[in-house]
């Protein structure tokens, strides 16, 4: 039988989809999304069951399958986008030895302080392209091994998302450029784990993968998983890349001068280059891209969709109780209620630092802030302001790039964020720039992972390639009347944040409990 489909699956924060591809045209043929929760076991602690991708992979890649009538003898290649910087602790025989930590978690604040007293901030940067921060994978595994001795003993690999999911299918022990580049071990220039960094934090290599390109062929489905998820033995598996890379290449950002925005739970900005980018001031970080010969200067924040998902839950029950009733998305009703409301609103504004930050501050401790509430602000106000915020941070991050001298001649928007057209339009006043909405703005990581498996299968022979085949741009939103105030209120922003970083640390620690 031919094989005649790539089936992409994006394991992200909220679940897994899994998206078929047609090898000739690129098209999606089908998706299939599970989901999964987030454990928040305190104000800085985030966990996932890893019992429950699989659960997801297997469900999501059943239900495509059957529903578009395809067998899993038509799949060429299968291929993965994931969740960056975690931490799974596995035995040998890869049984997941606790909850993953996952990217939202924080705890790892004082692993990171010692690993940044050992190593030194500039250091560790030029190496690895990243700031030391709780965030990436290393503080996460040094808390680890500190305070689950149990835990330690036992400890064969420690994975990222899609590498456990490979296992599973492989029994192969792996990770691509752009997942080891997550742990904040990886240099950056050699495309190895760095002797230095695992010395400083005290992580034995053998603890770790080996290394690959994101298209890499690393093995075949086995008879085991092949019976239990649904495909055919012997399939071909590509490992991908962290999904950050992945929505980058499925923006079409295959090029120096193309960039993109991705609005989804956390946010970024990003672009491509032919050699890393190093910010003097260390506000943007560099990952290696899917294409072996790139490199992706990139600005990440924490806190874009999830800032939105929390204002809804913690402000939203009206919206939610009438959706229910007349089966309409509360996100929608939420959003008709910011429309409401002019640019600015009416001088309040939003810090959207709900679980500290990622770039530009690289502060673990900041914090969400309404600031200037007055008695004629109501409840649209503080949506609004939201969306703003999270705008705000971008314009912040797009600037830094700029200042480097990363080419943004034409810039991307991609992720559910922007199925919004209010935030769409938001992000285009607030940078200043027209906007190239793409097609599939919600399959774009699940999009760059199925270009690297096109690639590493010889389906296509390049990106440039790829790109062209897979990756469509619909429609160009124009800055509109907005574009000056947010101008004007972005210095305001980043003031706020000066002003107010003093008393973070405290209130962290009031928020922790005395964790």
């Amino acid at each position: 039988m031919k094989r005649k489909y790539i089936l992409a699956h994006d394991l992200g924060t909220t679940g897994d989809k899994a998206v078929l591809f047609d090898v000739e045209s690129g098209q999606i043929v089908g998706s299939a999304f599970a989901g999964y929760p987030t454990y928040y076991v305190s104000a800085t602690r985030a966990e996932q069951d890893p019992s429950e991708w699989w659960r997801a992979f297997c469900c999501a890649t059943r239900e495509v399958l059957r529903h578009n009538q395809i067998s899993g003898e038509e799949i060429a290649v299968i291929v993965f986008s994931g969740q960056m910087m975690g931490c799974l602790p596995v035995s040998a025989d890869g049984t997941p030895l606790r909850n993953a930590i996952i990217w939202a978690d924080q705890r790892a604040t004082k692993e990171a302080q010692l690993l940044l007293d050992r190593i030194g901030l500039e250091d560790a940067y030029r190496i690895t392209g990243h700031r030391v921060g709780p965030a990436y994978s290393a503080p996460k595994i040094m808390w680890l091994l500190a305070h689950e001795p149990h835990v330690r003993s036992r400890t064969h690999k420690f994975l990222q998302a899609k590498d456990f999911i490979v296992h599973r299918l492989t029994g192969k022990w792996v990770t691509d450029y752009s997942d080891a580049c997550g742990t904040g071990l990886l240099d950056l220039w050699r495309r190895d784990w760095s002797e230095k960094m695992l010395r400083a934090a005290e992580i034995p290599r053998e603890l770790l993968p080996d290394v690959v390109p994101s298209t890499q062929v690393v093995g075949e489905v086995s008879e085991g998983a092949a019976a239990e998820v649904g495909l055919a033995r012997s399939t071909p598996v590509v490992v991908g890349g962290g999904d950050g890379v992945c929505a980058t290449a499925g923006a079409g950002v295959v090029r120096p001068g193309v960039g993109h925005i991705y609005l989804g739970s956390s946010a970024w900005v990003a672009g491509a280059s032919e050699e890393p980018i190093l910010d003097p001031k260390m506000r943007t970080v560099t990952w290696p891209h899917l294409d072996p010969g790139l490199y992706s200067p990139n600005g990440t924040m924490h806190n874009a969709g999830a800032s939105l998902e929390w204002v809804v839950e913690a402000f939203g029950d009206l919206e939610t109780r009438v959706g229910e009733w007349l089966d309409l998305n509360p996100y929608e009703l939420v959003e008709k209620e910011a429309e409401k409301i002019p640019p600015g609103s009416e001088g309040l504004i939003f810090l959207p630092y709900l679980m500290g930050e990622r770039s530009p501050h690289w502060d673990p401790h900041a914090r969400g802030v309404f600031l200037g509430i007055t008695r004629k602000h109501k409840k649209a106000h503080f949506l609004r302001a939201v969306y703003e915020g999270v705008a705000l941070n971008l314009r912040t991050i797009y600037l830094s790039l700029r200042e480097l001298g990363v080419a943004l001649e034409e810039v991307r928007a991609i992720g559910g964020g922007i199925k919004s057209r209010l935030w769409a339009q938001i992000l285009a006043d607030a940078l200043g720039i027209p906007l190239y909405l793409t097609k599939s703005p919600l399959e774009a990581t699940a999009l760059g992972a199925a270009m690297a498996g096109a690639v590493g299968v010889g389906l296509v022979p390049d990106f440039t390639s790829a790109a062209e085949r897979f990756v469509q741009v619909g429609q160009v939103l124009e800055p509109g009347p907005g574009a000056e105030h947010y101008s004007e209120v972005h210095g305001l922003f980043l003031y706020a944040y000066e002003v107010l970083r003093g008393i973070f640390p405290r209130l962290s620690a009031l928020g922790e409990g005395g964790e």
